[in-house]
């Protein structure tokens, strides 16, 4: 058993599914849930755009290259995942953000990002 918070989104809903193809997720289970364990609060329901992307492989976190032996194909633009929270806030400020799914992002979000910023980025 794991430690998973109530699965809840920022609009205050059941947390819809986030992606299976690329499957994410801190479970990876689809779905941006979190618990204590999930130290990086990967809660963030993420559309990736190419300038994210090399945001983030600037920063040290390369989501874009291939990495076979963890069973990672690589992200590429328009691919869902679920992103640090902390990360799409430094993603904001730098103007790099990319476009968010609220009813796929979970409620502790709402811990580091507010949710006026996370409208700003919203596809639905």
């Amino acid at each position: 058993m794991d430690d998973r918070e109530e699965s809840v989104n920022v609009l205050g809903g059941v947390l819809e599914t986030c992606s299976t193809a690329p499957m994410t997720g801190f479970w990876r289970n689809g779905c941006c849930d979190t618990g204590p364990a999930d130290r990086g609060r990967h809660t963030v329901c993420a559309v990736m755009t190419a300038e994210f992307l090399a945001l983030s492989k600037y920063l040290g976190n390369d989501l874009s290259t291939p990495r076979p032996e963890y069973g990672f194909a690589g992200l590429k633009p328009g691919d869902t995942w679920c992103l640090c929270a902390a990360r799409f806030l430094q993603a904001h400020e730098e103007g790099a953000a990319p476009n968010l799914r609220l009813r796929a992002t979970h409620r502790r979000t709402l811990d580091f990002v507010p949710l006026a910023v996370l409208q700003q980025y919203a596809t639905d």
